[in-house]
């Protein structure tokens, strides 16, 4: 142990998130972010399509609690649905978007590590 008193367990409520990242399409809140860790959630409404994009050195957690989340992403020819339940992993500057084809919106819960930029948002894959 190197001598360092532990840091505090703290509780993030819904009032405490702050909003983060802008990407058109994309409603992102921000609970806390540390050196390697960025924690937050992101909404999607019905019907919407982000903006492309990717998270710099990040690797990228997304836990699915409500709704639909379509993902695109440079490299593959068509998309991913992600429902209730479901974990997505997005790897480092893997350039996406996500989207929401269904009736409701799409709610999950975010966890990147790496330190990197949180968002970088680009122009989209050629052909696209």
């Amino acid at each position: 142990m190197s001598g360092d008193l532990p840091r505090p367990v703290r509780v993030f409520t819904p009032a405490d998130l702050a909003p983060a990242d802008p990407t058109p399409g994309m409603s992102r809140a921000l609970a806390f972010e540390l050196p390697l860790l960025w924690a937050g959630q992101v909404e999607t409404e019905p019907g919407a399509v982000s903006g492309w994009h990717h998270h710099d050195r990040n690797e990228s957690s997304l836990y699915i609690v409500r709704g639909v989340l379509r993902l695109e992403f440079e490299g593959y020819d068509g998309y991913l649905d992600a429902g209730p339940g479901d974990f997505v992993h997005v790897p480092a500057w893997t350039v996406h978007r996500e989207s929401n084809p269904g009736r409701e919106p799409s709610f999950a819960v975010i966890a990147r590590v790496g330190g990197g930029v949180p968002t970088v948002n680009v122009d989209g894959p050629a052909g696209r």
